[in-house]
């Protein structure tokens, strides 16, 4: 276990405006890399205070807060390293694997995020990964974001790294998620074609453009609709750092549950109380995005044969569904 040599501190003014949220989700959503459990573990080690004072992670945050996060820093390992972590491997052969990786779970490791990660379960898990990835990414062929749930492919050589590679390159992969959206679509079939630019003024975060960034297409169909929100499938034709998240926001309606792109806001039937407090009841038992990649198709290198892997909703989307088809 590699000892802590650094630390950094992290301080945080809750705005005017801002509704109550418990302290742990609301750090797991602004703390890069965070997770739930990783936060609750800091807020219960008193690395943690609000306004100078130690509080629990059911705290809820009020306006005017101001939060200091303490967040102790290991060294990084030349390489990722084995955990016994449990994994939802839905197919597995000589050459490849399908994992249904869990929301909250990283891909790979990364600054302050080194362990815990998919990477680190895949490496007890299999002697044999592809190793063309830089160091700390063997097998990772693709990513989704680490509060999205669903389907990945892991690659255990090379040379199949490289042909699913080259399909992801081309487009060529077959991609479907379903999501919670915000609002009743207009058009319940559709096309999003707007490119996606990192912002400028968050660089975790990314926007939609006409001009500018890179060209990015999602098509989208409605599958059931609820009083405030509806239940869609999407099909990426090209595959861009949060692209469809950014694209369902662009056209307003951006995922329930998301942080980032405007999710967590009321933003249908805001003004009428009974419907406030029943969303505020959903973001609590959403605290991320309500987003889930469902179904993956692709070329298999070694038989040549076109496979498809398919996975249910996670409990959570489930719940909020469920939740949601009830009429209060």
């Amino acid at each position: 276990m590699s000892k802590i040599i650094n630390e950094k501190k992290y301080s945080f003014k809750i705005p005017d405006g801002k509704k109550k949220e418990r302290l742990d989700v609301y750090l797991t959503n602004v703390l890069e890399n965070a997770t739930r459990s990783r936060v609750q573990k800091l807020i219960e080690a008193k690395l943690v205070v609000v306004n100078g004072n130690y509080v629990k992670p059911s705290y809820k945050v009020l306006a005017g807060d101001i939060i200091v996060a303490t967040i102790p820093i290991s060294p990084r390992p030349e390489e990722a390293e084995p955990e016994e972590i449990p994994l939802n491997i839905i197919y597995e052969d000589d050459y490849l694997l399908i994992v249904n990786k869990p929301a909250g779970m990283v891909a790979h490791p990364a600054y302050s995020n080194y362990t815990g990660t998919l990477v680190n379960a895949l490496l007890y898990h299999s002697q044999k990964l592809s190793n063309i990835n830089e160091p700390g990414r063997p097998g990772i062929v693709h990513r989704i974001d680490k509060d999205t749930s669903g389907l990945l492919v892991v690659a255990k050589d090379d040379w199949t790294h490289a042909k699913l590679a080259e399909q992801f390159s081309k487009h060529s992969i077959e991609r479907e998620y379903w999501a919670v959206a915000w609002g009743i679509f207009k058009e319940k079939k559709g096309e999003i074609n707007l490119n996606i630019a990192r912002s400028k003024s968050d660089r975790k975060k990314f926007t939609s453009s006409k001009s500018e960034g890179k060209t990015a297409v999602t098509f989208y169909e409605v599958i059931d609709e609820f009083e405030f929100a509806s239940l869609i499938k999407l099909r990426l034709k090209t595959g861009r750092t949060h692209q469809i998240r950014v694209h369902l926001s662009s056209i307003g309606h951006p995922i329930f549950g998301d942080p980032a792109y405007g999710g967590r806001q009321i933003i249908y039937g805001s003004n009428l109380p009974k419907i406030k407090n029943r969303v505020q009841n959903l973001l609590e038992i959403m605290p991320r995005q309500a987003l889930h990649a469902k179904t993956l198709g692709f070329i298999h290198p070694h038989s040549k044969e076109f496979v498809r892997f398919d996975s249910e909703l996670p409990d959570d989307i489930i719940y909020l569904i469920k939740k949601l088809t009830i009429k209060e």
